[in-house]
C-alpha cells in the first residue's frame, strides 16, 4: 500500500480570502495541500453545527483535519479548580474534533511544578483515563493527542508520552520536533525518535514543524517562539528523509509564520526526494 503524506498549516492560511475554517479548509486544497489544523488555541469559540460543516468541507475537499486544543491547559495542577476547567476545554475540543471528522485532538498536557516527574505521570495519566472513558462513553471516533512541549518544566518528553500511550488505550503522540530541539538545546536526532515509538506499533504519526528560537535554560533550553522552517533548526529535510525511510504514514502540520507557504516547501523537498503526491 502507498504510503500517505499529509501536509497543511496550523490553522486558517494567511491567504485565505475569508477567516474562517470553512474557506480555510477550500484553501487548503486549492494551493495543493491536503490538511490542516482547527485552532482552539485561544479558547473553543465554535459551536457544534460549524464543527459539522466544517466536517463537510473536509469530505468534500479531502483535507484531513487535526484540532489543536486551547493553550490554558494543566492536568497536573495543584489546584483542583484548574484541573476542571483544563478538562472542559480538552472535552469541548474532543466534541467539535469528533463532529468534524479530525482525526486527533493536541493538547499541552502540563507543568511538573512541585510535583515529582513521576507525580506529574501519574497524576497527568489519571486525568487522561478519564477524559478517555469520557470519549468513548460519548462515542466521538477521536483521539486524545499529547504534544512533546518545548519547555523543560513542561510534561511531555517522547518518553513521558510513550509511556502514557502505553497504558493508556486512547491517547495518541503528537511530535513537535522544534519543541524537542529547543528542549534538547539545539539537537534533535530523528532515527531515535522513530524507534522510540516503535513500541507504540503507529500506523500513522502525527507531527507539528516549524523553526524555533529557543533560550537555555537549566538541564535544557526553553522555546521561545516559532520561526520558518528556512533557519534550518531543526532541520527538515533529514526528517524528510526519515519518514520515507520508515514508510510510515503520516500528518506534518506547519506552525512556521508563514504557514501555508512552509508547508508547500516540504511538500516540494518530499516530491524532490521521489514522493508522489497523486
Amino acid at each position: 500500500m502507498k504510503q500517505k503524506i499529509f501536509l497543511g498549516p496550523a490553522g486558517i492560511p494567511t491567504v485565505c480570502r475569508i477567516s474562517s475554517s470553512v474557506e480555510g479548509i477550500k484553501t487548503v486544497a486549492e494551493i495543493g495541500l491536503n490538511a490542516m489544523e482547527v485552532e482552539f488555541v485561544r479558547g473553543v469559540h465554535m459551536n457544534s453545527k460549524m464543527a459539522e460543516e466544517v466536517g463537510k468541507a473536509a469530505k468534500e475537499f479531502d483535507v484531513r483535519l487535526s484540532v489543536h486544543a486551547p493553550y490554558y491547559i494543566n492536568l497536573s495542577s495543584e489546584e483542583k479548580i484548574k484541573v476542571e476547567a483544563s478538562k472542559k476545554r480538552i472535552l469541548d475540543s474532543l466534541e467539535r474534533g469528533s463532529l468534524m471528522g479530525a482525526d486527533i485532538v493536541c493538547m499541552h498536557a502540563g507543568y511538573y511544578g512541585k510535583l515529582t516527574k513521576e507525580q506529574t505521570y501519574e497524576k497527568i495519566k489519571a486525568e487522561c483515563k478519564e477524559l478517555v472513558e469520557k470519549t468513548k462513553s460519548e462515542n466521538w471516533d477521536v483521539i486524545l493527542g499529547l504534544e512533546t512541549t518545548g519547555k523543560v518544566s513542561q510534561f511531555g518528553t517522547v518518553d513521558e508520552i510513550v509511556r502514557l500511550c502505553k497504558e493508556v488505550k486512547g491517547c495518541g503522540i503528537v511530535v513537535d520536533p522544534a519543541h524537542i530541539f529547543a528542549r534538547h538545546a539545539g539537537t534533535i536526532d530523528y532515527s531515535e525518535i522513530f524507534d522510540r515509538l516503535k513500541v507504540l506499533k503507529l500506523r500513522h504519526v502525527n507531527f507539528h514543524f516549524s523553526g524555533i528560537k529557543w533560550r537555555s535554560a537549566d538541564e535544557g533550553g526553553n522555546e521561545w517562539h516559532h520561526l520558518p522552517i528556512s533557519v534550518n533548526e531543526p532541520p527538515f529535510e533529514p526528517l524528510a528523509k526519515e519518514i520515507l525511510k520508515r514508510k510510515i504514514d503520516v500528518t506534518v502540520i506547519c506552525e512556521s509564520p508563514v504557514l501555508e507557504q512552509d508547508s508547500l516547501i516540504m511538500k516540494n523537498i518530499f516530491e524532490r526526494m521521489g514522493f508522489d503526491f497523486v
